[in-house]
């Protein structure tokens, strides 16, 4: 890319976790912990749900595929991120840059397409539960699923295509720690207005409509279950849908919690701190809250670890 003074670069300084020196290397062992702790809780779901058959259900199709989105996920910005704190090189290359920004925005779009799926899933199980192997068929969940990769490619495809046609001609330090669109758009020169309108169009359209859809199932959930005569009753079914509920929370909570601290200040550490929390330890905490009070889960990892034991010992 050409600057406005015909400076070439071909590479960005992610500037985040650089400010304080003297912490590297407590950030360091901290992030490196909670990624493998990711990579390994996210895994073990996923051979779980595929060595078990009693699994092979829609709702835990979509856990293995929201597994499968979390670990992507954390392995898009922090690999990179611990590199850079480790060597002290806070350089990322532009084609780089693009390839990290062009993933993160798939994964996370593929989490709330996969949420939106399973609140649907759970809708259908306690509104609808004599129609709903019927309903929830496997040639729905595989098109809703592959639907959701999809249009996940596409947008992100979308929102990579019009950076290349930027110019970016500014400062090319990044105030994050791995390449964001919204910190991006801010170093052009050039017009950004249709960049921000089609990305503010397609936030509503792929984030706060399927929100819409998840509320709107839990409100026909809640109105099933409040129709339940028995507590026993309620609490069963209301326990189907705990976790989902959990992981909704955390995702969007997280998610607003990085709008209204990039919006209320500006290279702020609270911000960082909010994007730590959005793109590290929620998909960290997701298995934890699957398999908490999960005994389908819980019985599948056990059986899980005991073949692992008896094939290292055999």
């Amino acid at each position: 890319m050409l600057a406005g003074n015909q400076t070439q670069f071909n590479e960005f300084i992610l500037l985040r976790f650089s400010e304080k020196p003297d912490q590297q290397g407590l950030l360091f062992g901290l992030f490196l912990a909670m990624y493998l702790v990711t990579v390994v809780g996210n895994l073990l779901i996923m051979l779980a749900i595929a060595s078990d058959s009693h699994l092979h259900t829609p709702m835990y199709f979509f856990l293995f595929n929201l597994s499968l989105s979390d670990f992507c996920v954390v392995s898009t910005t922090v690999p990179k991120m611990l590199v850079s704190i480790l060597t002290g090189n806070k350089a990322i290359s532009y084609p780089e840059c693009l390839s990290q920004m062009y993933f993160f925005m798939t994964f996370v779009d593929l989490d709330n397409f996969l949420l939106t799926a399973m609140a649907y899933d759970r809708f259908v199980a306690i509104c609808y539960p004599l129609r709903y192997t019927t309903i929830m068929n496997p040639q729905l969940c595989g098109l809703m699923v592959l639907l959701s990769w999809i249009i996940s490619f596409l947008d992100s495809l979308l929102h990579c295509l019009m950076v290349t046609c930027l110019t970016l001609c500014k400062d090319h330090n990044i105030q994050h720690f791995f390449c964001d669109l919204a910190e991006i758009l801010k170093l052009s020169c050039s017009d950004t207005l249709i960049n921000y309108a089609l990305m503010y169009i397609l936030f509503v359209l792929l984030c706060i409509v399927p929100l819409m859809g998840i509320l709107f199932s839990y409100r026909q959930i809640c109105s099933s279950i409040l129709k339940i005569p028995s507590t026993q009753g309620k609490y069963k079914a209301f326990s189907t849908c705990g976790s989902h509920l959990c992981v909704v929370s955390l995702f969007y909570g997280t998610g607003l919690g990085v709008y209204f601290s990039s919006s209320a200040t500006q290279s702020s550490w609270r911000s960082t701190v909010a994007s730590a929390m959005y793109t590290v330890v929620t998909p960290m905490l997701n298995p934890f809250i699957y398999t908490l009070r999960n005994k389908d889960i819980n019985t599948a990892l056990r059986k899980l670890i005991c073949r692992a034991i008896a094939w290292l010992w055999g």
